[in-house]
């Protein structure tokens, strides 16, 4: 099976999904969620050299068993509260490139196969919905002389 959006691509081809704690800030108060979503080549290798994570478990599949006509299915040993990340297919195609750009980071989790020895901490929170609020306050400020020729 090929993919419209993706015609590179296979449903046997090779991706990681993690399943990580996230927040969403509503009224002032923070309230966990749990994520799905796709981790590419690069974050996977970093995981393994022990940096903590927000991820609980990272499982090793194929694009196939996560998605159906390009819409998203929740892979098996996940919990049905946990919900898919924004931009969950287009995600899982850039994640499954970055296996087939670097096979060797496939030998981190053998398909199939799901790890759970991660670093994981939730000391530093990743907010969902957070915005940045730009103020005047945040410009720089420079010397007067700084685009004067002397």
């Amino acid at each position: 099976m090929t993919y419209q959006n993706a015609p590179d691509l296979a449903a046997d081809d090779y991706v990681v999904i993690g399943l990580a704690t996230c927040f969403i800030k509503e009224d002032g108060e923070l309230h966990q969620v749990e994520v799905l979503e796709p981790i590419p080549s690069a974050a996977l290798e970093a995981i393994f050299k022990g940096i903590p994570t927000s991820y609980k478990l990272a499982c090793a599949t194929n694009v196939g068993a996560v998605l159906h006509d390009e819409q998203p299915i929740l892979p098996t040993g996940f919990p049905e509260s946990a919900q898919f990340a924004d931009e969950f297919v287009s995600r899982v195609f850039a994640s499954a490139r970055t296996y087939k750009r670097k096979e060797s980071a496939q030998a981190l989790i053998p398909m199939g196969t799901t790890y759970t020895d991660l670093q994981y901490s939730v000391e530093r929170k990743r907010l969902l919905n957070a915005t940045r609020l730009v103020t005047k306050e945040d410009n720089v400020k420079q010397h007067a002389h700084t685009h004067k020729v002397l």
